[in-house]
């Protein structure tokens, strides 16, 4: 039964991981450069002969490069690895498959840190870090994001796995290495920050454990080294100069600071705001003063708990701060939450202040689990972009009024910062098509351009949030809604904002939530407690002359 257990816990994480992809199975801007880069490795490949002229003309990356230039080797691995099994299936499902691939690689690293938890500190402790780590949000829905924070997490993840205390003095000192190593790689590689976590970690192996400085120096050396050799040759290639990419990020955003040009946070957003949310039990912080004081899980609790906030707060001095830039201490705070849970839960017979904790404890991780689901489905409804692509190449493909073999679209800013990606676009192998209709894409930003009207003669559809920009007579074929908001409603009430405005038709999850509202309304004789959507993508239609269509000139 034990084991039944177990085993239903452990699978609990990839599940949920693969749920939350499902759910929410589009990308958003920052995403962008990585999930475009294997797209472009599996469909272009990786020439060795007119290097330049092939990758220039095809790889999404010379046309938008980014603010700084970003590793491949994470691309790589994705695309490698996905290549067969997209062949096996299709490439329509490519993009969910290189995010699941993805997804299941931060999972293996968490039950790879929970398998050392348990033998470390036990079976309870091992399942209460599961329950704990599963009625979280954050970390489920963006581990299969191909963010380069996701690509660090599992050597983060890793590297923290080997930081639980070992009562061995030699293996704890080979584990301290090996966290090193994983570090060094992550750090070198994926993020540049990392750096901070590695001397933070650094210092808690000289200070606490007595690691010996010299078996630190030597896997930091070495792995330093095969990091460099890895990332240089492979970044410089597909960049076409000589690069090492965290070297430039680091440059960005440490000597000039000009990631502050992206929003800045006051110095304490990390603790007051980012992890609460991370962690999401609002017990967790109180656990976790219990475990770091509590003599039976003191040494295990600080272990995890002092490098991992060391970093967040040197951290806090970047002015730019993002929640995703600190989830790699979200599983050794949560096994220290789970720690100071298991330590209070296990004395549930000894009085009734044990008790009383111990149910407050319990009772505290469904309601946890039910915040984190809402917080999926709210999540899913800010992916208009793809909703919207989607929703074209299905109108499109299954119009029986219109004789289409090829369409010409035009996708706005916010279409492509909200789901559209290449994979959405392309879905078939290049050379290859099973479509009745081929599709051309245009993601023209410049405003100049945009207002010339001859640009837009070109064009046989927009995905676009602004219905007064394309220039010619056009027809709206539906709306995409985003979500922007809670709203409560009352009995009689209109919804603000509801879209029925003109003919304009919703189309996507917006039409479906539409339904549910006015089911629920019903139900409730005029109350509604959720989410509120706004108009964000709309899709429209080239109207040629001689055509009797509803039209919208602008």
């Amino acid at each position: 039964m034990g084991t039944a257990i177990d085993t239903l816990l452990s699978l609990s994480i990839p599940a949920l991981v693969i749920i939350h992809l499902v759910v929410a199975p589009y990308t958003k801007v920052e995403e962008s450069f990585n999930i475009q880069a294997t797209h472009d490795i599996l469909a272009y490949g990786t020439p060795t002969r007119n290097i330049y002229e092939h990758l220039s003309s095809n790889y999404d990356h010379f046309d938008f490069p980014g603010a700084v230039p970003r590793t491949f080797l994470g691309p790589v691995l994705l695309a490698g690895i996905s290549q067969p099994l997209i062949t096996l299936v299709g490439f329509q499902y490519a993009q969910f498959i290189v995010r699941a691939l993805l997804g299941l690689a931060n999972s293996a690293a968490l039950l790879v840190f929970k398998y050392n938890l348990e033998k470390t500190c036990g079976r309870s402790a091992a399942r209460w870090y599961t329950l704990l780590q599963v009625s979280q949000f954050h970390i489920l829905f963006y581990a299969s994001r191909p963010l380069p924070n996701m690509f660090a997490f599992p050597l983060t993840t890793l590297a923290f796995s080997q930081l639980i205390p070992h009562a061995e003095p030699k293996k704890q000192v080979l584990r301290y290495k090996i966290a090193i190593a994983l570090l060094t790689m992550a750090t070198a590689i994926f993020r540049s920050e990392l750096a901070i976590l590695m001397v933070t970690v650094t210092l808690y192996g000289l200070i606490v454990h007595r690691v010996p400085l010299t078996q630190i120096i030597k896997p930091f050396l070495a792995f330093f080294a095969l990091a460099l050799f890895i990332s240089v040759p492979i970044d410089s290639y597909f960049w076409q100069k000589p690069l090492w990419p965290e070297l430039w990020g680091f440059y960005y955003n440490a000597v000039l600071g000009s990631s502050s040009d992206w929003g800045v946070s006051p110095w304490h957003y990390y603790f007051t705001s980012a992890l609460p949310r991370i962690l999401t039990n609002p017990l967790s912080l109180i656990l976790i003063q219990f475990a770091l004081w509590n003599p039976g899980t003191e040494k295990r609790a600080r272990a995890l708990v002092i490098p991992s906030l060391l970093f967040v707060a040197i951290y806090s001095i970047q002015p730019h701060k993002e929640a995703r830039f600190i989830f790699y201490v979200a599983p050794p705070l949560t096994a220290a939450t789970a720690l100071g849970a298991d330590y209070v839960c296990s004395r549930y017979n000894k009085s009734a202040l044990f008790r009383a904790a111990a149910l407050v404890i319990c009772s505290a991780v469904l309601p946890c689990f039910v915040l984190s689901t809402s917080m999926l489905v709210l999540s899913s409804l800010n992916y208009p972009g793809g909703e919207a692509l989607s929703e074209l190449k299905s109108l499109v493909t299954s119009s029986t009024s219109l004789d289409i073999q090829t369409a010409s679209v035009h996708t706005d800013v916010r279409a492509c910062m909200t789901g559209v990606t290449l994979f959405g676009q392309h879905s078939d192998w290049p050379g290859e098509s099973h479509n009745a209709v081929t599709f051309t894409w245009d993601k023209t930003e410049d405003e100049t351009t945009l207002r010339n009207p001859r640009f837009w003669e070109k064009f046989d559809y927009a995905l676009t949030e602004d219905t007064q920009v394309p220039i010619g007579t056009w027809e709206i074929l539906g709306v995409v809604e985003g979500f922007a908001g809670i709203e409560i409603l009352k009995p009689g009430s209109a919804t603000p904002g509801d879209v029925e405005s003109g003919t304009d038709r919703v189309l996507g999850r917006g039409a479906l939530l539409g339904s549910i509202k006015a089911l629920v309304r019903k139900w409730t004789g005029g109350w509604w407690v959720g989410p509120r959507m706004e108009p964000a993508v709309y899709i429209m239609r080239k109207v040629r002359e001689g055509e009797a269509r509803r039209a919208v000139t602008a």
